[in-house]
């Protein structure tokens, strides 16, 4: 499974005022502001062949009169770029996704994806004790309709929307299953509590370890795991499992803050911008924690997880037990623009500490472990035989 999850990295937002020969409509200056925008971000700069600067004036040939035409036609000016990342998301959307990066959302709880090759939407998790893990949902399923639409028209945005939706509403899907098994089903939606932080005790026989989970990379994450972390060495583990199985991603700075807490000093990530030039991003030389570690990755570990997993392989800091990961390598920042909508732009790729891609390719973890993989509630649990695995990794640690 490969693919791009939306993939927020903390950048200054920025605008450009329009300097037309003559003056522009509310609703028209919005597409030169998102033009100019992306012009001035994209990754490729050679737009790969694309008339970018056609690609303006053909949009301002349109009758833009009311915010659904200027949307339309900055969706029609950004589809020849062939980059479903960078796009336009509806002041709705833009809300939602806003909400989700602090913690809270309304809907199913399904984090999405797209396959490269057929531009199909797929699920990379579900969220922990949400309809769509009460019903089965796991990696690698097709989300092929909502609510009778395609979602192959709609765009991994446009589905995500309407997955989200009020309390109690309900919402119709038809997928089909990693197995290639068809389903029909009704999800009712309900608040989603992301609780992306979650941590205990493990025991080994006579050793105690430290269990530590984290489900999505969000504005609280940083300070949870700190708090997690000097909780669990406070307990005397004499080891760390690090759990970042069905970790979509999300904002990059949280990423890059947890990883200062487990590596002194080296490199985290390397990312090369528009014009090819690399930065490699260090970590600071004090860590929270720096005793034993295994982390645990699967398809559905992607983004900003990957960034904090390879770097932890890289670094022989941690071994990674699992599957391979879901192989996401570029960074999208996000803007906000004046009528309360959004821009996402693809703006970078990164590399692992090591030089190597992520992107289509993943994680590949140092010791795979066999299926079936633990889904649903018996992730993380005492039945969860991948997290037995990581156990007995350690201990053989201990014993060298």
């Amino acid at each position: 499974m490969r693919g791009v999850l939306c993939l927020l990295l903390s950048f200054s937002c920025w605008s450009f005022a329009a300097q037309p020969s003559q003056a522009l409509s509310d609703e028209q200056a919005l597409v030169v502001d998102v033009w100019r925008l992306v012009n001035e971000a994209y990754v490729d700069p050679s737009f790969t062949g694309v008339p970018w600067r056609k690609l303006r004036q053909k949009a301002l040939e349109k009758s833009i009169q009311t915010p659904s035409d200027a949307y339309s036609a900055i969706d029609a000016m950004l589809a020849p770029l062939q980059d479903p990342y960078t796009r336009l998301l509806r002041p709705e959307a833009y809300s939602q996704l806003e909400a989700a990066t602090k913690g809270s959302v309304s809907g199913v709880g399904l984090q999405l994806g797209l396959q490269p090759e057929s531009g199909q939407v797929v699920v990379i998790a579900p969220v922990e004790d949400s309809p769509a893990a009460e019903a089965g949902l796991s990696d690698g399923t097709l989300l092929v309709t909502i609510n009778g639409q395609a979602t192959g028209e709609l765009g991994l945005e446009g589905s995500a929307a309407l997955l989200r939706g009020s309390p109690g509403s309900s919402v119709h899907l038809e997928v089909i299953s990693p197995k290639g098994e068809n389903r029909s089903l009704d999800l009712e939606r309900r608040p989603v509590d992301l609780r992306p932080v979650r941590s205990r005790r493990l025991r080994a026989g006579e050793h105690t370890f430290g269990y530590l989970r984290i489900s999505q990379f969000s504005e609280t994450v940083p300070e949870a795991v700190a708090e997690a972390l000097n909780d669990l060495q406070a307990k005397s583990i004499e080891g760390l499992v690090l759990d970042l199985r069905n970790n979509s991603g999300g904002l990059v700075s949280a990423g890059l803050a947890v990883a200062d807490d487990l590596l002194p000093g080296q490199v985290i990530v390397e990312t090369q911008d528009r014009n090819g030039i690399s930065e490699r991003r260090q970590a600071n030389p004090q860590t929270i924690y720096s005793g034993p570690m295994v982390t645990l990755i699967n398809g559905g570990t992607a983004s900003a997880s990957e960034i904090l997993g390879g770097a932890l392989q890289d670094n022989q800091r941690s071994e990674l037990l699992g599957d391979t990961s879901f192989g996401k390598g570029e960074i999208q920042t996000m803007l906000a623009l004046g009528d309360g909508s959004g821009l996402a732009v693809t703006v970078a790729r990164y590399l692992t500490p090591n030089g190597n891609p992520i992107q289509g390719v993943g994680l590949m973890p140092d010791q795979l472990l066999s299926a079936p993989e633990p889904q649903g509630s018996s992730l993380g649990s005492d039945e969860d035989q991948w997290l037995q695995a990581a156990s007995s990794q350690l201990l053989l640690q201990l014993s060298q």
